[in-house]
């Protein structure tokens, strides 16, 4: 994964709000609208789709329409990818450290 990518993840990842909106989607393991999330959480339903907008944007998260009706769900390999870069990130940071 490239730095700028890297970067951008974790500042999508930056706010609260964010992680509340990908446990929520994870927990559910399917599909929930911008209602259902808005549900679990004390902000409106237009600070939620913001947020959704951004995880969107560096792709943790896709789109499915269902209907009438746009479904958010986690994407497991997105996950992985960031778990593997910030891995590799902090073990050559470490080692860095250690020279």
């Amino acid at each position: 994964m490239q730095d700028d990518h890297l970067a951008n993840m974790l500042r999508a990842l930056g706010h609260p709000a964010r992680l509340n909106i990908l446990r929520i989607l994870a927990e559910r393991q399917k599909n929930c609208c911008c209602a259902d999330v808005t549900q679990c959480l004390p902000l409106a339903q237009s600070t939620v789709s913001q947020h959704i907008k951004v995880l969107l944007e560096v792709g943790l998260i896709e789109c499915r329409s269902q209907g009438t009706k746009n479904c958010y769900v986690v994407r497991p390999d997105a996950l992985s990818g960031l778990q593997g870069a910030f891995g590799d990130l902090t073990g050559e940071l470490l080692g860095a450290k250690q020279e």
